[in-house]
């Protein structure tokens, strides 16, 4: 008798310590249950830091899948299904029509009238990759009008770069690896995208620098259809978790994104705030 008591006891205690998001709590709550008998969730995805493939085995990767993934395992939902596109602009289309679930993109004025977005999550630097015998120390030598920097349309980086820069000349890509070979073969003086982007391919260019000072810096939050305010209040609520427990902080070190900052969202610390980091070293 004895032992069945602390039996019982032991059981009300667990279920009392039970996570509040169990599997029937989920499937209960009316922000989600379209995705619990659907199966799947589809994220809007293009080509950047958040989402790539393996070169080997040609499966989806980065912080965006890992992310997609921890939500799906939370809500009992078997599939991510990363919807590609080529630019961010066509992310916001495909979530704007209903279908993508998501989007991983930065949050831009112009986009928050078409999408809602989450709290951001992360703050990106974008800064710029010169070659070795390049005179453009700083973000601030590069706003010459003797200098051309080479940018890809439609990016978050660009717009940004358009913002602040008043004298340079534009040339415009429409990928990464275009924007890399215009640099690459002298038809730019300077590469603008994000830190981790250009710090890749810097490798493929010997000598070349990735400046330590940036000329702006992006929020990137998690895109959601208008129509669907419960869902965006899910997936905050989600992010700000993955937050706290630090599961962020180590799925952006296991992806290897150098310069990369969570922003803290917290209720009790008032305005976004970011982590301190030590930015890699540039080459």
């Amino acid at each position: 008798m004895r032992r069945e008591m602390i039996g019982m006891l032991c059981t009300a205690t667990m279920a009392w310590a039970a996570p509040s998001y169990g599997q029937q709590t989920v499937q209960s709550d009316p922000r989600v249950a379209e995705f619990v008998p659907e199966g799947k969730l589809k994220i809007g995805v293009f080509p950047s830091t958040q989402y790539t493939r393996d070169v080997r085995t040609g499966e989806p990767k980065g912080l965006a899948i890992d992310i997609t993934r921890a939500i799906a395992s939370r809500l009992g939902v078997a599939e991510v299904v990363p919807v590609e596109h080529t630019t961010p602009a066509a992310v916001v289309t495909c979530v704007k029509t209903g279908g993508c679930d998501l989007g991983f993109i930065s949050v831009e004025p112009a986009r928050t009238a078409e999408v809602d977005f989450t709290p951001p999550y992360i703050r990106r630097d974008f800064t710029y990759l010169v070659s070795s015998n390049s005179s453009i120390r700083s973000s601030l030598d590069a706003d010459r009008s003797d200098v051309r920097i080479v940018a890809v349309r439609g990016h978050a980086s660009t717009t940004a770069l358009v913002r602040v820069n008043k004298q340079a000349t534009p040339v415009y890509a429409d990928d990464l690896d275009p924007a890399f070979e215009v640099l690459r073969t002298g038809g730019a003086d300077a590469f603008a995208s994000v830190r981790e982007v250009l710090l890749r391919y810097s490798e493929q260019l010997p000598g070349s620098r990735v400046l330590e000072s940036s000329y702006e810096s992006s929020l990137v939050g998690v895109a959601v259809q208008k129509e669907r305010p419960g869902w965006l209040t899910y997936v905050g609520e989600f992010l700000d978790e993955m937050k706290r427990s630090g599961q962020l902080r180590r799925a952006i070190d296991a992806a290897g994104l150098r310069g990369f900052e969570v922003v803290s969202t917290f209720p009790e610390h008032g305005a976004a705030t970011t982590e301190p980091f030590s930015p890699a070293p540039t080459r």
